[in-house]
């Protein structure tokens, strides 16, 4: 099986002065702002490093849910936010760090249990494996 989404950018202007829009496929953003004030000076609208985040949170997050079935567990509520770090170093820009932080209602699952079918989502969700040259750190906490 193959699925293939798409997405697109379009840019107009230079760096700092210029502007972008960014859309998916499925319309969930039509041409969403993005541009150097959004990505370095907090002003509104997105932009890559909190694009990665929403999509690595929500692929753990999918992960999880499967392979805690398979454990015989059904989550009543899991949460998780990804804290993506872009960093200047040397040549440049890179993302440094990606680190999850979940937190979870597991009926009948211990602390120890939650932790290590979470390792096990980190290490499989294909966003995870696409992201695997930067270090991606877990915490996890059984509500």
């Amino acid at each position: 099986m193959q699925i293939n989404r798409t997405a697109s950018a379009h840019w107009t202007g230079g760096l700092k002065d210029g502007k972008g829009l960014i859309s998916t496929q499925s319309g969930a953003l039509t041409d969403y702002p993005y541009g150097f004030a959004s990505r370095f000076e907090g002003i509104p609208g997105t932009n890559p490093e909190e694009l990665i985040g929403a999509a690595h949170a929500g692929c753990f997050t999918m992960a999880l849910s499967l392979i805690l079935g398979e454990a015989g567990f059904t989550a009543e509520h899991m949460e998780t936010s990804a804290k993506v770090t872009l960093e200047s170093v040397e040549g440049g820009f890179a993302v440094t760090a990606i680190h999850l932080s979940l937190s979870g209602r597991i009926p009948g699952a211990d602390e120890a249990t939650f932790t290590e079918l979470a390792n096990k989502a980190k290490a499989g969700c294909p966003i995870s494996k696409a992201l695997a040259a930067v270090p991606i750190t877990l915490d996890v906490k059984l509500a």
